[in-house]
């Protein structure tokens, strides 16, 4: 278990802290996660390092920073198939829909396999669709609509 030494800093070292991040992360905790994951990225900019925080970011619904981080790590591995899948969620949990169809669809065409890629793409389709179909913006929230 990590404790905090008389720096406030976590025992041991980035390797450590991250391990301790994605333990977390994959327990629900995301919140904490994120935290540990902004302490490691201190100290480690590596790829892993901001999945990991985009992941735990999302996770928390912190949409707009998780959004961030992904184009951060987009930038630099533009072929990461996951990064632009999670870019394209947290985009379209912000109603950014364009975008969102945009990233889904790069993830979907670099890795037609899997099935959540092609799913939240048909999604997402399908609400822009409908929006245009209605009249309404492509992007934000729906304004006046009591019933939705």
């Amino acid at each position: 278990m990590t404790s905090p030494n008389n720096h406030g800093n976590p025992e041991g070292g980035p390797y450590d802290w991250y391990q301790r991040a994605q333990e977390l992360l994959n327990s629900g905790n995301s919140n904490a996660a994120a935290i540990l994951f902004e302490r490691v990225r201190q100290e480690d900019q590596s790829s892993a390092v901001l999945e990991g925080l985009g992941r735990a970011l999302f996770d928390a619904k912190q949409y707009e920073r998780a959004a961030a981080v992904l184009e951060e790590l987009i930038s630099r591995s533009p072929d990461n198939d996951y990064a632009h899948f999670a870019l394209g969620l947290a985009l379209w949990r912000m109603q950014r829909f364009i975008q969102a169809r945009d990233h889904l669809a790069m993830a979907f065409v670099m890795r037609p396999s899997r099935s959540e890629y092609g799913t939240s793409l048909s999604q997402v389709k399908a609400t822009l669709r409908m929006r245009k179909l209605e009249g309404l913006p492509l992007e934000g929230p729906i304004r006046g609509q009591d019933s939705l």
